[in-house]
C-alpha cells in the first residue's frame, strides 16, 4: 500500500462479504441502482459491485476517514459500476439521492443512535419504488433476548463506546419498517450470530 493509499482494511468485512453476497444475489433486483448506507471501509462496495455487474453501486458515509477509504477503494477497483461515495447522515433529510432500486445497510443500526433506524426506513420510502428492497445485516436480539453469549459481550462493548449504540431488537426494527410501509420478507441466519433482514416496500408510508 503506497503512502497515498487511504484504503482501510476490515477483517470482519473480508469474512462476511461472501455470505452477504449470497443473500444479495437472491434478493436484489437483476439490474438498477443500489444505495449502500454506512459503507465503512468501502471493501463491501467494490466486492459486491464486482460480483453484481448489472447493478450500479452507490456507497455513502458520514465519516471523513471512511469517505477517504471508500474513494480510494473505488479508484483502486477501476470498476465502472461503483460510484464515488456520497457524504451524508441518514438522519439528515432530504437524502442526496433521488431514487434507488434497493438499499443495503451492513452493520449500521447497532453502530448508530436508535433514531437512525426510523430515519433509514423513512428515507427508503422516499427513494425506493413499490417492491423495492432494504437489506439490513448485523446482530439482533429476538424475543427480547440475545441470540448468543458473544452478542451479550458485544452489546456491552457497543454501549461502552457510545451509550446510544446497542444490538437492536429485531421486532422493534420491524415495527419501524412497517410504519414506513415495509414488510419483513425474510430473516436469514448468517455466520457469527448475525442476521440479514430483508424488507420489501409494500405501500406508501402511513
Amino acid at each position: 500500500m503506497s503512502p497515498l493509499d487511504r484504503r482501510q482494511f476490515s477483517p470482519s468485512a473480508e469474512r462476511n462479504r461472501d455470505p452477504i453476497l449470497s443473500v444479495l444475489r437472491r434478493v436484489l433486483p437483476a439490474a438498477g441502482g443500489v444505495l449502500e448506507v454506512g459503507s465503512g471501509t468501502g471493501e463491501h462496495a467494490v466486492h459486491f459491485a464486482r460480483h453484481l455487474p448489472a447493478l450500479r453501486w452507490q456507497p455513502s458515509e458520514a465519516d471523513p476517514a471512511a469517505l477517504a477509504s471508500i474513494t480510494d477503494w473505488v479508484a483502486h477497483s477501476a470498476l465502472a459500476n461503483v460510484l464515488p461515495p456520497l457524504c451524508f447522515d441518514l438522519a439528515a433529510t432530504p437524502w442526496p439521492v433521488d431514487a434507488a432500486d434497493a438499499i443495503v445497510a451492513i452493520n449500521v443500526l447497532h453502530y448508530s443512535p436508535w433514531e437512525t433506524t426510523p430515519a433509514l426506513f423513512a428515507g427508503a420510502a422516499e427513494v425506493l419504488p413499490a417492491g423495492g428492497v432494504v437489506v439490513c445485516y448485523g446482530p439482533y436480539r429476538r424475543g427480547g433476548a440475545h441470540t448468543a453469549p458473544s452478542n451479550v459481550d458485544f452489546d456491552e462493548w457497543l454501549r461502552s463506546v457510545d451509550p446510544r449504540f446497542a444490538v437492536r431488537d429485531l421486532e422493534a426494527v420491524e415495527a419501524e419498517a412497517q410504519r414506513s410501509g415495509f414488510a419483513l420478507e425474510e430473516v436469514v441466519d448468517m455466520p457469527a450470530n448475525n442476521f440479514s433482514l430483508v424488507f420489501r416496500r409494500c405501500r406508501s408510508p402511513a
